[in-house]
């Protein structure tokens, strides 16, 4: 996406980055689709005050 395309622009950037991420790579726009469906959906109607962290993992470290 644009937000991030000028750190995936730089090579050493990544480099220090993405070993870091579990699911070593860059996310992508399709990888929040999944939450914002579950979000719109029935099933998250007793859901409140949550934030959900999609990093690929990286906020694990």
């Amino acid at each position: 996406t644009d937000m991030t395309a000028q750190a995936q622009a730089a090579p050493a950037f990544a480099e220090k980055v993405i070993p870091r991420v579990p699911a070593r790579r860059w996310g992508e726009p399709g990888d929040f689709g999944g939450v914002a469906v579950y979000l719109t959906s029935d099933a998250s109607s007793y859901h409140s005050g949550d934030t959900f962290v999609i990093d690929g993992g990286y906020a694990i470290f």
